[in-house]
């Protein structure tokens, strides 16, 4: 029994390790002040607990060139109950922790490539068909929502690690969303 144990944390050790995403570059988000060239960044961070080991919640930010701030596009499922939505759109640092979990910069692109997508982000954030439901496993959540717009903006080049459990339940209901000419 003890060698079973001993070998299921040694699995679970093992497991968690192979998950974890594999960062573009550091957390940083150029202050907007300073940097003028256009950014998108997509971000993750272990959910809260347990959990955190074998999931991450995602967003993606975007700064137009010469912009004063970052938009900040993320789905949070308590949000629905207060605000009958689970999209939320906002301003700010995209490189701040998510309650208390470090962000990882998980993909990057500055300059014209970066310029060129940010209105068919923000056309792909806005057409969401699922914005008034959530659910955290198989999804919708927050990382269906980015597998979303890395659906809708193929140009974006976005591959989301492992622990974004919820982008292969996307990928599945996008399939069905074009078959049905949606």
């Amino acid at each position: 029994m003890i060698l079973f144990i001993v070998i299921s944390i040694a699995s679970l050790v093992v497991t968690s390790w192979a998950l974890e995403p594999t960062p573009a570059g550091k957390a940083h988000a150029p202050d907007p002040a300073t940097h003028e060239d256009a950014i998108v960044q997509v971000y993750g961070a272990d959910v809260w607990g347990i959990r955190g080991k074998f999931a991450i919640h995602t967003w993606i930010a975007t700064k137009a060139r010469g912009a004063a701030d970052y938009t900040i596009y993320q789905v949070i499922g308590w949000r629905l109950r207060r605000a009958g939505t689970a999209l939320s759109v906002s301003r700010g640092d995209p490189a701040r922790p998510w309650y208390g979990s470090p962000a990882i910069l998980l993909h990057e692109l500055r300059g014209d490539a970066a310029e060129r997508l940010i209105e068919p982000i923000d056309a792909a954030v806005r057409s969401y068909p699922f914005d008034r439901e959530y659910k955290m496993w198989p999804g919708p959540n927050s990382n269906s929502f980015i597998a979303w717009i890395g659906l809708e903006v193929p140009e974006l080049g976005l591959e989301l690690p492992v622990k974004a459990l919820g982008q292969a339940w996307m990928r599945a209901e996008y399939a069905a969303l074009a078959a049905a000419g949606n």
